[in-house]
């Protein structure tokens, strides 16, 4: 809880849960629970901003090739980047997707040369470019201007571009260093709309910066709440992309019951699918066209390369598994700090996903690879609170510069190359800069929850109020409590998830609960400490309240 909260003023009528919660998230003052536009942070904080506006004015009549990620960021910042210049007035804009298995990350040379056949005067990065010192020098070195706009930390040495926009260069006043790399944008054309006397025209994608803002993980500060929630409300009205609405609709909701859970876990994967086993100009040809039957094929496009993408993911959950307990056999039962996991016959674009699993499976850092061109191995890490996994690399790579070939990323996730042969070497390099900072309670895995509630507070209307305070995710996590149950009855669902009928020790009443991925609970007639989270079950003609378990103890 913060300090003072509980004497803070909250408004009127608050119910007392609400009150319960928020007290507990991270609120400088209860004025933070508007989110409307006017209390963004202010485009003019962006320093870089008045040179990037000029710069796009001058490209205004020529050709502007947007160069993107492969992944939902990517994906919606090129999307947000393309159907906003063309709203205000840009004669001829295009956009470029890296093939990430053969182009891999960034605005590098190759991707330079593949985007010259549009003959662009102005390539405009989103959520990419700030370490891309090779291609935007090679963009120079053609005749062509660059901007770059991202949110990655950046490296040692800055690319020449014409302009850099990045809330976290060093020394930018701009205090939104959260923003996702679709944020990023977003704050760039509110200001080119502004000096165009369009001043609304971005907010018609409000939609797609919501999207990549939660499908991204970035922390949900103020800012990015307010453009999360607005985005949010515009879908609800039905003011959405026919792609976005499409996906929503293959994916079994219903555009008015969107919440920020819905955009990472049901939207965003399936977005994120085309990078990962494909190509992600599938996932941005979605986003722009305005054609609804096209919009359909290709969110159907979609949501097949997802349902490949789980069936790939768990053959390689399950070896990843095999794995981790060959490690810990091989050393006496215990982890290593970091843990490094490389399978010859892994998909490079599911590493990641690998890498969160075992991460949150056994609270530690973790790294998976997957074989590249030549001998070396692409990989992806996942971090726990504690240890920054891009300051890890850049020590890495600092006292064992022959290691790694490329890295790049945040706090909690990074990408990078090993050179051929590096793996054994790179797995203990990075494994002595996690014991030098890491503590061993550090790999204890604490299960936070806002406290218990009454019986009576188990109810739709209560799931319904927590619902609509969001938006929640990363950073101003969702509601959870925790309680003691007893368990009525039990049901195995798809062969993996469990059903359960549970009431409260000293309620009356019974409530439905739904544990995921735990079919092997042995719980009948006994009595638990659940973690759970409150749901509105709206499938039968009356909505039901339904507990959604995060963790059990018997």
């Amino acid at each position: 809880m913060l300090p003072g909260a509980d004497a803070w003023h909250w408004p009127d009528g608050m119910h007392r849960v609400l009150r319960q919660v928020l007290s507990r998230r991270t609120l400088a003052s209860t004025e933070e629970l508007s989110l409307d536009l006017r209390h963004l942070t202010p485009v003019g904080e962006f320093r870089a901003l008045d040179a990037a506006v000029e710069l796009l004015c001058r490209h205004r009549a020529g050709t502007v090739v947007v160069v993107g990620d492969f992944d939902a960021d990517g994906a919606t910042s090129t999307a947000l980047m393309f159907l906003t210049l063309r709203a205000l007035g840009f004669a001829d804009v295009k956009y470029f997707i890296p093939d990430r298995f053969e182009l891999g990350y960034g605005l590098t040379p190759e991707v330079v040369e593949r985007t010259r056949r549009f003959s662009p005067a102005l390539i405009v990065t989103v959520d990419n470019g700030v370490t891309s010192v090779a291609g935007v020098e090679a963009a120079r070195a053609a005749g062509i201007d660059v901007l770059v706009t991202d949110h990655h930390l950046p490296g040692a040495v800055l690319p020449r571009a014409n302009v850099l926009v990045d809330p976290n260069l060093p020394g930018d006043p701009f205090s939104g260093k959260h923003l996702a790399g679709v944020g990023v944008a977003f704050y760039l054309l509110a200001a080119l709309g502004k000096a165009l006397d369009l001043p609304r025209a971005v907010l018609e994608s409000l939609d797609l910066v919501a999207l990549g803002t939660v499908a991204d993980l970035v922390r949900l500060d103020r800012s990015n709440r307010i453009l999360v929630s607005q985005g949010l409300k515009r879908i609800r009205a039905g003011r959405c992309r026919p792609g976005l609405k499409a996906l929503v609709e293959l994916a079994g909701g219903r555009l008015g019951d969107v919440t920020a859970a819905t955009l990472g876990f049901q939207i965003g994967p399936r977005l994120n699918a085309a990078g990962r086993l494909d190509d992600m100009s599938i996932g941005v040809r979605c986003l722009v066209t305005d054609d609804q039957a096209e919009a359909r094929e290709l969110a159907s496009r979609l949501d097949s390369l997802n349902r490949e993408r789980r069936e790939l993911e768990a053959r390689m959950q399950e070896e990843a598994l095999e794995l981790v307990a060959a490690a810990e056999t091989l050393d006496g039962g215990a982890l290593p700090a970091v843990v490094c996991l490389k399978h010859e016959d892994w998909h490079p674009g599911l590493v990641g996903l690998i890498a969160s699993r075992i991460k949150d499976r056994y609270f530690r850092p973790t790294f998976a690879f997957a074989p590249a061109e030549g001998g070396r191995v692409k990989g992806s890490g996942r971090s726990i609170p504690g240890f920054h996994l891009r300051d890890a690399l850049a020590e890495v790579a600092a006292c064992e510069p022959e290691l790694i070939e490329r890295f790049g990323g945040h706090a909690m996730a990074a990408g990078l190359t090993l050179a051929p042969g590096a793996f054994e070497a790179f797995a203990s390099a990075v494994e002595g800069v996690a014991r030098r900072c890491l503590g061993p309670d550090a790999f204890a895995d604490r299960v936070l929850t806002d406290g218990e509630l009454t019986p009576e507070d188990l109810c739709v209307e209560v799931a319904a109020l927590l619902r609509d305070a969001g938006p929640w995710g990363q950073g101003f996590p969702e509601p959870c409590f925790d309680g003691r149950f007893e368990v009525l009855g039990r049901r195995v669902l798809k062969e993996e998830h469990l059903k359960l009928t549970v009431r409260p020790v000293g309620g009356r009443e019974t409530v439905e609960a739904i544990a995921f991925r735990r079919a092997g609970e042995p719980l009948d007639g006994s009595e638990v400490v659940l973690a759970y989270r409150l749901e509105v079950n709206d499938y039968f003609a009356t909505p039901r309240v339904q507990l959604v378990v995060e963790h059990i103890e018997r």
